[in-house]
């Protein structure tokens, strides 16, 4: 504001004084400065050096102190007088113009005029010239407070104190001089407070109790600063420090507050003091309460209400917060129902109440929560806002899953079902609101799906619709949401409702979606025809994906519905025969496919189908291209060919040879695709395959019980020739260690059975050569070739001897000899020279086999060589005597009855045999000589 001139007598005459005779070349100057400042137009900026020069000026001017007399000072006074109304004026321009420099420079020109004041001090001829210059410095700390200038605002401060310090205050009787002691001491502590001085501006506050002067206007101005700087202690960082000081600023300002009633001489005063009283009451409640002291909290508040004049929206909280602080949550719960009633409690003190008691009392105040909320919307206008921040609330961040999170969901679901709450929703002013709680309860259902708490989920899910409109832009939304409540109650196992969703989002929104949904209905009830037929709706959706038959597979082999499964996969392999591209490999399709139906006992059929196709493929593409490269595709080709092995061999054991036969073929079609390597295991398995192929072509044979065409023959015979090439390669390289001798025996076996159907008798006997000379060979096996050469349809008997002197030998030759079995064979043996070369050949070599069974009894235990076929050996050789005796062939004759005798005497039990026998000789020798004699 500006001064007024001096217009005292005394002052009149010194003017007249100073214009005539101090006319100071320095004054003049300083003079010439000012007019130029009072020279300023509104619309033009204050020179930067002005401020300059004339701190140079008054430099130089402090420099003649003191000064040549009192015109002199008043002079000074007069120049500092037009300064200071300048400033006042350029201050009201720069106002318009908002420039922060220009302020600084008109501040600096204030700090000027009040320094001009301060060299002329002791001047005589001004009213109260000590209070002037303190206040003009007052004013010009101010100007620099306002700037955020602490420091020169300090300095102004400091300067206009140390100009009081020289009055004596008690002497002080003028209201508006006491007022600026006061004043100023509160300038100077707010400036300590805001450079962090805090002691200091306490302390200054303190000393400025002894400024009161009785006066209600300074207990109300210091009461204020105390509380000003307590809500600034209590905004700083929450630690008890600061809650201890502002604690502690505040009950200075209530103290302040009590006795400044006391003072009050009219209404108007006592009434505003009662109102501070109560306002730092809540402060200081609100102090208590960031501090735990919950007590007194409630004691606070109770002095407050004793009054009956506080109805502040705040009390409730902070009683509700004090008593939850207790665990009172009763009496929490009280103050919380009592707020609905309180109109004057604004909407948002309302809601942070709620989240307050909630986030103490937790799942336990939910319904309480819905019930207040509700109460309130009965009660005044809600916004969307605040319904949606009360729901986002109750909610919490739960995942789903526990007890807590499916009662505050149930809670949440029947206060955004109300009709109240969906209407405030309505409405194109609230679409972002209406998508924000459409979010969080389709959140909330999402966690609790997420943790298989579809009942919660379902409930969700539906209420989220309510805040979807009914509309053609929303149609998507809709549909999306019918879809999932479909997945939760297909979660619950409730189909019929599964389906009910699921049929209206396909009216919505007909997709690939709703198709593949469709499908899980019909699985999990079990219409395995139906899901098959819901595979080719898929098929013909527009969004349609391949990816879609794979979880299509994925759902029927959860629900043990392999059938389905098959049928989705097969839909699944015409994409890779069309050349898509494909998010899973042909051959892990076929691998599936195989998989499942080896799972059922009577699928072998539809399995090889898949091999076969499996094989065209890879034989078409190339072995890498379809099985894949490196390990992986080796894993691959191992898993078919052992697959294909083990199928032939389950099919082999359920007499189910034409699969067998097929699945061995193919068994050593794919073993033949991987490396033989070193160890020689794969050539074996494919040796393996072959055979027991055409073992399997033979069985079918003796199954059906008709003769193979040449055509099987044939295949059997090529099956046979790379199995024979094979095992060739194996003898050569040394590892036929690595094949069993059941192996060799079954190929010399069956490749002896084949080649018998050829007419190739020349080949039978070579293979069993071969097979007689390797390691494999044991007399059991001769022995079983042998009898099997001499007994079947197309037998060989120079095979069959072949075997059986092989085997024989091999018996005679053991340390244990097994003479059952050598008796058997002796039998054979001797069966087939009868049978085979007539009784024209008998002679000699039949005699041979008798004789060397007789060696072999000889020197034997009685009982060792088994006493049937000894007694056999001895009769049939006696007998055999009989065709010669009747020819006349005597000396035949002698020979086998005495090869009769000889192994009579051998056998126990043929004692009165033995006895006629040798009746019977002597009497034939007898009868022989005598002949012999006529002869003669």
């Amino acid at each position: 504001m500006r001064i007024a001139e001096i217009s005292t007598p005394d002052y009149r005459q010194l003017h007249r004084e100073t214009e005539s005779n101090t006319h100071h070349p320095l004054l003049s100057e300083i003079e010439l400065l000012i007019q130029q400042s009072e020279s300023i137009s509104k619309d033009q900026p204050l020179p930067q050096i002005l401020p300059h020069s004339l701190r140079q000026s008054l430099t130089r001017l402090s420099q003649l102190a003191p000064f040549p007399g009192n015109s002199f000072k008043l002079t000074i006074w007069k120049l500092s007088f037009r300064l200071w109304n300048a400033c006042v004026d350029l201050s009201n321009a720069a106002s318009l113009q908002s420039s922060s420099s220009s302020a600084e420079s008109i501040a600096n020109l204030r700090h000027a005029a009040a320094d001009m004041l301060f060299l002329a001090r002791d001047v005589t001829g001004v009213p109260s010239p000590t209070i002037k210059s303190s206040l003009i410095y007052y004013r010009t700390g101010l100007v620099w407070h306002d700037l955020k200038k602490f420091d020169l605002a300090s300095d102004c401060f400091e300067r206009a104190t140390e100009i009081l310090s020289k009055i004596d205050i008690a002497k002080i009787t003028d209201a508006g001089e006491r007022k600026l002691i006061l004043d100023l001491n509160l300038a100077r502590s707010r400036t300590a407070w805001e450079i962090s001085d805090r002691t200091l501006a306490v302390t200054l506050l303190n000393r400025a109790k002894n400024m009161l002067f009785g006066s209600p206007d300074h207990y109300k101005a210091l009461s204020n600063q105390f509380l000003a700087f307590g809500k600034s202690a209590l905004s700083r960082e929450d630690d008890d420090c600061s809650l201890n000081d502002a604690l502690r600023l505040m009950n200075e300002s209530l103290d302040l507050c009590e006795k400044g009633l006391g003072t009050a001489k009219n209404r108007e005063d006592t009434m505003e003091f009662k109102s501070m009283r109560i306002n730092t009451l809540r402060f200081i409640s609100a102090v208590h309460l960031q501090k735990g002291e919950f007590e007194s909290v409630i004691k606070c508040v109770k002095v407050l209400r004793s009054d009956g004049a506080d109805q502040h929206a705040s009390l409730p909280v902070l009683a509700m917060k004090a008593w939850l602080g207790l665990g009172k949550h009763s009496e929490a719960e009280k103050e919380l129902r009592g707020m609905v009633g309180n109109k004057d409690i604004p909407e948002a003190v309302w809601v942070s109440a709620v989240e307050a008691y909630f986030e103490v009392v937790g799942t336990a105040g939910a319904e309480t929560a819905k019930g207040v909320f509700l109460g309130l919307l009965g009660r005044c206008h809600v916004s969307a806002k605040t319904a949606l921040r009360v729901a986002h609330r109750v909610l919490g961040e739960s995942r789903g899953g526990d007890c807590g999170s499916r009662i505050r969901a149930n809670v949440v679901a029947q206060l955004v079902s109300d009709e109240r709450v969906v209407a405030l929703f309505a409405g194109e002013a609230v679409t972002n609101e209406r998508k924000a709680i459409h979010s969080v309860l389709w959140n909330s259902a999402s966690a609790h799906f997420g943790a298989k708490d579809f009942e919660t989920s379902a409930e969700m899910f539906e209420k989220s619709m309510l805040y979807i409109p009914h509309n053609i832009e929303n149609r998507v939304f809709r549909a999306k949401g019918f879809r999932v409540l479909c997945l939760c109650y297909l979660g619950l196992s409730q189909l019929d409702r599964a389906h009910e969703y699921i049929e209206e989002a396909e009216k919505l929104e007909p997709n690939i979606h709703c198709s593949f949904l469709k499908f899980k209905i019909c699985l999990q009830r079990k219409e395995h025809s139906s899901a098959i037929s819901q595979i080719d709706a898929m098929l013909s959706c527009l969004d349609f994906s391949p990816h879609y038959l794979s979880l299509a597979a994925h759902e029927a082999i959860s629900c043990q519905a392999l059938s389905v499964a098959v049928a989705s996969l097969s839909k699944f392999l015409s994409f890779y025969i069309s050349g898509k591209t494909m998010p899973t490999t042909e051959v892990v399709v076929f691998r599936t496919l195989v998989s499942l139906l080896t799972q059922d006992a009577g699928s072998e059929t539809e399995a090889l189908n898949f091999m076969l196709q499996a094989h065209s493929r890879a034989s078409k593409l190339g072995t890498e291209c379809f099985f894949g490269s490196g390990e992986t595709g080796k894993r691959e080709l191992k898993w078919f060919a052992l697959t294909s092995w083990n199928l032939g061999s389950r099919c082999g054991n359920a007499k189910k040879y034409e699969l067998c036969g097929e699945f061995c073929r193919l068994a050593s079609d794919f073993y033949s695709y991987l490396d033989t390597g070193e160890s020689g295991e794969n050539s074996v398995m494919i040796l393996r395959s072959l055979v027991l192929g055409v073992t399997a072509i033979i069985a079918l044979e003796k199954q059906n019980k008709n003769t193979l065409t040449e055509t099987q023959v044939k295949l059997a015979a090529e099956l046979l020739v790379r199995a024979g090439k094979i095992m060739a390669s194996l003898l050569s390289d040394g590892k036929d260690c690595i094949m069993e001798p059941e192996l060799i025996f079954m190929y010399t076996l069956t490749a002896y059975e084949i080649h018998g159907r050829l007419n190739n008798s020349a080949f039978q006997l070579l293979v069993v050569k071969t097979f007689a000379g390797s390691k494999s060979c044991n007399y059991n096996y001769l022995l079983q070739l042998g009898i099997f050469a001499s007994q079947s349809p197309r037998s060989n008997p120079d095979v069959s001897t072949f075997a059986l002197n092989e085997c024989l030998s091999a018996l005679i030759a053991s340390a244990s000899p097994e003479y059952p079995t050598i008796a058997l064979i002796i039998r054979k043996l001797i069966a087939l020279s009868s049978v085979h070369k007539g009784d024209t050949e008998d002679g000699e070599a039949i005699q041979k086999m008798y004789k060397q069974a007789y060696r072999i009894m000889v020197g034997l235990k009685e009982g060792e060589y088994p006493t049937d076929e000894g007694k056999w050996l001895a009769m049939t050789a006696w007998n055999r005597a009989a065709l010669p005796v009747r020819l006349g062939q005597l000396e035949t004759a002698r020979k086998w009855l005495s090869i009769g005798l000889e192994i009579a005497e051998k056998v126990s039990g043929m004692d009165t045999y033995r006895a006629c026998m040798e009746d019977f000789l002597g009497g034939f020798q007898t009868k022989v000589s005598s002949e012999a004699a006529d002869m003669i």
